[in-house]
């Protein structure tokens, strides 16, 4: 098992994955295609997107967002998506993804990484995250 970085290649198990996350928006191949050929082409230096491959496929990605933001005395980091395939839950994948993302925080001065979660607080609690806020959203 290895967490890298996502690459060209990616795609088409990288769209199955999205289509597993519980969405408000149906996931359109197109609109998908085009913001993920952006992270690859480096487009987003402030994107962060790691896949976990097990030699065999992809069993899931963690996307994280990094932003300097006034507040936070340097960048700061939000774990925006995470999701491992249904079939491959229960093998530490998700965890070793939170790991590599607090790796790459680390190693890029992140002084803090957020991630809102309803539905999976007690992994997060596991993890050393600590609840400190409500997620509100508004759709445009």
């Amino acid at each position: 098992m290895t967490v890298r970085e996502a690459r060209a290649g990616d795609e088409d198990a990288l769209f199955g994955l999205v289509q597993q996350l519980g969405h408000a928006f149906a996931p359109e191949r197109a609109a998908f295609d085009r913001t993920l050929a952006g992270y690859l082409a480096g487009e987003q230096p402030t994107v962060l997107l790691l896949v976990v491959d097990d030699g065999e496929a992809l069993r899931g990605y963690a996307l994280t967002t990094i932003v300097p933001l006034l507040s936070t005395n340097g960048p700061s980091a939000q774990l925006q998506e995470i999701v491992v395939a249904a079939d491959a839950r229960g093998h530490d994948y998700g965890t070793q993804l939170v790991q590599a993302v607090e790796q790459a925080c680390r190693d890029r001065g992140v002084t803090q990484l957020t991630v809102a979660s309803r539905r999976a607080g007690g992994f997060y609690d596991r993890l050393g995250f600590h609840e400190s806020a409500e997620y509100m959203r508004r759709f445009f």
